[in-house]
């Protein structure tokens, strides 16, 4: 049923997720509000938005966390809808009934979806009733330790500990014998409880080597249910996602067929409705697992709209307002190849530090087939507060190979001075073997990079570091083989087998 038109969004959120929500929502005619800590006072989405309102505080508890404040803000600016973005308060069903009950649309799924598939443990019980393949574990938190050693007795070591309430790496650990179970389960429960106030685990089998591969959804009010293809995220550390593709290289059209018919199956039997992420891991075998659902917006959404040339973020609005999908499965079809890189405020050098400070020079990379979402500007602080994520690189080719060339190109011109980034990281990774043939798994970091120690191992010394700098300096092809170059911290490893 077709509902009141939104004119009024607030956007519970901040940097480049603001900025890119408002983008859409003026496209459509809405207006919309800002709300905005005290070091976010001049931040690029506080002076893009209609309105801005301050949430007096400096950490993300007492300002983008704080339900009440953004309850009262949303009330007071006349807003009728709210948009979480991603992280902080997007999967928290306690925000989405709380917006819910204050009159106003909540844009994303219900809450009472928001529990079922929020909850790791919740989410892989219904897929298993389901029959949709979830890797091998339990399907309830675990309570004792001797419930946990005969759990991952039986699936075999190795094994993740994971937290049942929340993802991004947090509250996870890998455990390779018995002797380390209890270590891991405790030290887990203390990370999820304080990266998510829900201290409760789970036990997953550890796949060796697998890629994460990930369907976006969309679902509206009206029965309709549609994949939009996948994603590869496999490019990781610390399980944050770095570089990600769309289309995946591995994936066949019939086994993208497969895995889209299971994430709509999810959707439909979790009575989902609008834009979600179904994540899977893809074994060497291509067989596919069940991972997690995402009840949000991607941070990597813009690369399945640079290829399907759809606006996920005016489906959600829309599908807010309760009209329907503005197109049917039929209609997505496969345009091209697109690369995202995020980059982060770290210092890729020394095992990914976040790197404080302010930016004193801001000039991204434009050209054919370039997006840029972006949270900063010149004079933009880079505080220890929030997530160091600053912005993100999507670039769009006809190709795999147009678009890799591009990207390349585009972070070559990526200028950002104050701070210390990812974009040598993410150069090194375009430049590599496994990378360009796509045969690269979630371990590739740990496979090529620094060695566990943090020290270069001699023999394998980094090469990958001196293939990129001499296309910059000469604008000549890179060689097949680069000369090694002991200063970068990539291992050879891989480009001489």
């Amino acid at each position: 049923m077709k509902r009141k038109p939104i004119t009024k969004i607030l956007i519970a959120n901040r940097g480049e997720i603001a900025v890119r929500i408002h983008r859409s929502a003026s496209e459509m005619g809405i207006r919309t509000v800002a709300v905005y800590s005290d070091p976010d006072r001049t931040a690029p989405h506080v002076l893009f938005c209609d309105e801005a309102y301050p949430l007096h505080g400096t950490t993300s508890a007492e300002t983008y966390l704080d339900i009440g404040k953004l309850i009262r803000i949303a009330k007071e600016c006349g807003a009728d809808a709210v948009h979480p973005g991603y992280g902080f308060l997007s999967e928290k069903a306690e925000f989405a009934r709380a917006v819910i009950q204050a009159g106003l649309t909540f844009i994303g799924p219900a809450p009472e979806t928001i529990d079922t598939l929020g909850s790791k443990t919740s989410a892989r019980d219904l897929l298993a009733k389901k029959k949709i393949p979830i890797v091998p574990g339990t399907t309830k938190p675990i309570n004792d330790l001797a419930e946990a050693h005969k759990v991952a007795s039986s699936i075999g070591y190795p094994v993740l500990i994971k937290a049942a309430g929340g993802g991004g790496g947090k509250g996870m650990r890998r455990v390779d014998s018995p002797e380390e179970l209890e270590g891991a389960i405790e030290r887990a429960r203390n990370e999820a409880s304080k990266a998510f106030s829900d201290d409760r685990v789970y036990i997953e089998k550890f796949i060796i080597n697998p890629k994460h591969i990930e369907i976006q959804v969309l679902a509206d009010t009206h029965g309709n249910v549609i994949h939009l293809g996948e994603r590869e995220c496999s490019v990781q550390r610390r399980h944050q996602k770095v570089v990600e593709e769309c289309p995946s290289i591995a994936v066949t059209p019939a086994l993208r067929n497969a895995m889209g018919t299971a994430a709509v199956e999810i959707a439909k039997a979790a009575g989902y409705v609008n834009a979600g992420t179904m994540e899977f891991l893809l074994d060497a075998s291509m067989n596919f697992y069940f991972l997690e659902v995402n009840t949000r917006v991607q941070v990597e959404h813009p690369i399945t709209e640079m290829v399907y040339g759809i606006d996920i973020v005016r489906e959600q609005i829309r599908i807010a307002q309760g009209e329907p999908l503005s197109m049917d499965q039929a209609s997505v079809v496969i345009s091209g190849h697109a690369i995202e890189a995020r980059i982060y405020a770290e210092e890729y050098d020394n095992n990914f530090l976040p790197s404080t400070g302010t930016i004193t020079h801001y000039q991204p990379s434009e050209g054919p087939g370039v997006r840029n979402d972006s949270g900063v500007r010149t004079g933009s602080e880079i505080t220890m507060y929030y997530d160091p994520m600053i912005a993100k690189l999507v670039v769009h080719g006809r190709t795999r190979e147009e678009a890799v060339a591009r990207m390349k190109r585009a972070l070559r011109e990526y200028k950002i001075n104050g701070v210390k980034t990812t974009i040598p990281f993410c150069e090194m990774v375009l430049y590599h073997p496994e990378f360009i043939k796509g045969t690269y798994d979630i371990n590739f970091v740990a496979k090529h990079y620094l060695v566990p120690d943090g020290t270069l191992d001699a023999q394998e010394a980094a090469a990958i570091g001196a293939a990129f700098a001499a296309e910059r300096k000469t604008g000549m092809k890179t060689p097949s083989t680069p000369v090694p170059s002991a200063g970068s911290p990539w291992k050879v490893r891989g480009l001489h087998e």
